[in-house]
């Protein structure tokens, strides 16, 4: 159990692992009190060492995790990355790389589909993880040992995993895969949170363009002043209380404070004036400016059966190569095709010779599903000369 509190420390500990092919990396934050995640503690494994660093210690300088988190050379392994790498993109404003991310090469070498690291870790580094640490508060000190040996197990048999994963990888020929999947994890758009984009996640039923225009001003006035203050937004305002706001459009502090669940405390102090003057400009906005309704999804008219076949098909195709469904075609993908859509993902690169060629077959009439037993399989059907 090794667990790094000084500078000098993590400097030892990092220097080696430079010139390593990779690392295992993990991350255990708290971030229910406040709006931005707080790093309490970075485990990292090289192939022969392993240690869980204190970010929370006195005087420590984080520069060499920081280094060999943008090391071109060191490939960063991560389990479920998205939330660890958020982290590294707030401190570095860079997206960590090279990147390998287990859960989607698991899904890719036919582990499930979303596997989890505890399965993944039982089935292919044959441990077995004690989770009772798992929501503890990591920001307290002193950790205890339990605590600090379950965090570094989180890295240790990931190690193996991604070796057990690289290696069936390499035998399928399959890493290209891969790098598509990874490409919304290396894209830095994915851990931004742009205030003036915030109202679109409340998709408010029937509002009006002025209405739309209220939301956005005081969805972005929420989404900064808890960025600034670093509290939830839903503590500084609830998605409701934001939509009823909205639709009332309040003209004074006291038909704000009347909206359900606010207080008179709230409107009358600097949160109720600066959420006022919210609502002023987007009252003041010309009509050429106000939001435009963003256009509704196309309506797809998918038959029934087709899409059951499909869904069969992908079942079985899936099976076959070994590979998630879901990772092949989703069932939006599924509904689009069987409407006779064909601008898809299912249809391009290793998805189209997995799944989408045949797809296309069986809608068209040159491929049909039968059983054979209780297993369905596929009759390719000969052509009309």
């Amino acid at each position: 159990m090794k667990l790094i509190t000084t500078t000098d420390e993590l400097a030892a500990f990092c220097k080696p692992l430079a010139d390593t092919e990779f690392v295992a990396v993990d991350t255990e934050f708290m971030r229910e009190r406040t709006y931005w995640p707080k790093l309490c503690l970075a485990q990292v494994a090289g192939p022969d060492d392993a240690a869980a660093i204190d970010t929370l210690a006195e005087g420590i300088d984080l520069a060499p995790l920081d280094e060999l988190m943008l090391n071109p050379k060191v490939l960063k392994v991560f389990h479920a990355a998205r939330q660890d790498l958020e982290i590294f993109y707030l401190r570095l404003q860079k997206v960590p790389g090279p990147l390998f991310d287990t859960q989607v090469a698991a899904m890719v070498c036919g582990h499930g589909e979303a596997a989890s690291y505890e399965s993944l870790a039982t089935r292919l580094a044959k441990a077995k993880i004690d989770k009772s640490s798992r929501f503890t508060d990591w920001s307290r000190r002193p950790l205890s040992e339990r605590q600090i040996t379950y965090a570094l197990s989180d890295v240790t048999h990931l190690r193996v995993v991604y070796e057990k994963l690289k290696k069936q990888l390499d035998k399928t020929g399959r890493f290209s895969w891969i790098a598509e999947e990874m490409a919304v994890l290396n894209d830095p758009a994915t851990y931004r949170a742009d205030p003036e984009q915030a109202w679109r996640r409340l998709k408010p039923r029937g509002a009006s363009p002025r209405v739309m225009a209220i939301l956005k001003e005081v969805a972005a006035w929420r989404e900064r002043t808890a960025q600034r203050i670093d509290i939830p937004r839903q503590r500084l305002l609830r998605d409701e209380q934001l939509l009823e706001i909205s639709a009332h459009a309040p003209k004074s502090i006291e038909e704000l404070a009347a909206t359900r669940g606010l207080g008179r405390g709230f409107a009358e102090g600097w949160q109720g004036r600066e959420l006022m003057e919210a609502i002023e400009r987007a009252r003041a906005l010309p009509e050429s400016e106000l939001p435009v309704r963003d256009r509704a999804p196309e309506q797809i008219r998918a038959p029934g059966a087709i899409v059951d076949l499909l869904r069969t098909l992908l079942r079985l195709k899936a099976e076959q190569a070994g590979v998630a469904g879901r990772l092949v075609a989703s069932a939006d993908e599924l509904d689009r095709l069987a409407a006779g859509k064909r601008d898809i993902a299912a249809l391009k690169g290793w998805r189209q010779d997995v799944f989408g060629g045949d797809a296309v077959d069986l809608i068209e009439g040159r491929l049909a599903l039968a059983l054979a037993g209780d297993q369905p399989k596929l009759i390719r059907l000969p052509s009309e000369s």
